[in-house]
């Protein structure tokens, strides 16, 4: 009988260490990097940083790589999940296959992709839903970003959902509809897009009933030979035109409020553009770097198309996005 109850009282012994040793189930959970699949079969990578509570509303940033990218290669290069990490937000990174673009460029030149309602702006808003349906997201701190072909499918998705997305992120990317053939594309990276007045006005009309201004902010380099610096100036110009649409006139222009000059240590120097609405608020920034080529502005050189000397791109767009909802 002694030898039953010591076991009994090991056995509950056990039983209670691991009870109180177990996390609630509304806890932080570990952080995790994993690959998922959207329903229509779009594939992407979903950052979930340590902090993440279920339960608790947190921000929601999609990252768009670049042409030859992927979604790792891109998480190495902008370090946006060591930001997350620290700020407590989920990061989602659509993959553009191979399939689809065979130097895995998102299609932001053809026209059935810059739309509503189809291609592959509605499969990167079924990214989105497919996170929302599984984690607890802020809808109203939903955010995107991209790289070049990303930048510009940035571009798009500002305009064709600014119900889904709060702020949009620019890297060396394009106006919205900057061309609608691959012919465009190429003359558009060399010498910039159409009127931007006038894409600014397709973009809003493109908002439909969801119109609204999109806070903007973009990064270029003044040595960028692949999407050449005049169309940084021209997403931020077609923006101002849609914006100032979209607030009825409330002030919005391409010229810039406010000129910053900065510059990081030991590395490159780059002046920031603040444009400011009626009231004074900043609803777009501008960033050229000196001497920077086609690249994500102070990446890591773990992945590709990065310039370490720049300010940090990631950094400066978190806290351009979370001031603005």
């Amino acid at each position: 009988m002694g030898k039953i109850k010591i076991l009994r009282a090991v056995t509950i012994g056990l039983l209670l260490s691991l009870l109180w040793g177990m996390a609630p189930l509304d806890s932080a959970q570990a952080a995790t990097f994993e690959s998922r699949t959207a329903p229509d079969g779009r594939q992407y990578k979903l950052y979930v940083p340590n902090g993440y509570t279920p339960g608790t509303p947190v921000p929601l940033v999609v990252m768009l790589h670049g042409c030859t990218q992927d979604p790792d290669q891109f998480a190495a290069g902008t370090q946006m999940n060591q930001v997350a990490e620290r700020e407590n937000f989920l990061v989602a990174y659509p993959t553009q296959p191979s399939s689809a673009n065979l130097n895995k460029c998102w299609n932001w030149f053809e026209t059935r992709h810059q739309a509503r309602g189809g291609g592959e702006p509605a499969s990167i808003v079924g990214v989105v839903n497919h996170i929302k349906g599984s984690y607890t997201v802020d809808g109203s701190r939903v955010h995107v970003a991209g790289l070049s072909a990303g930048g510009a499918m940035s571009v798009i998705l500002g305009a064709t959902y600014p119900d889904v997305f709060t702020s949009i992120g620019v890297g060396a990317g394009l106006e919205y509809q900057a061309a609608t053939s691959v012919t465009g594309a190429y003359m558009a990276m060399n010498y910039g897009g159409p009127d931007p007045v006038k894409q600014g006005e397709a973009a809003y009309r493109a908002m439909g009933s969801y119109a609204r201004v999109v806070p903007v902010i973009v990064f270029h380099g003044t040595a960028d030979y692949t999407v050449r610096p005049i169309n940084g100036d021209q997403v931020i110009s077609q923006w101002a035109r849609t914006n100032d649409m979209a607030a009825d006139g409330n002030g919005i222009d391409d010229k810039p409020d406010t000129t910053q000059p900065g510059a990081v240590p030991n590395g490159r120097t780059y002046t920031k553009y603040l444009y400011q609405n009626g009231a004074g608020n900043v609803v777009m920034e501008k960033v050229i770097v000196d001497g920077m080529g086609h690249a994500w502005s102070g990446g890591s050189t773990a992945g590709s198309y990065t310039d370490p000397q720049g300010p940090d791109a990631s950094g400066m767009m978190w806290q351009f996005f979370q001031s603005r909802r």
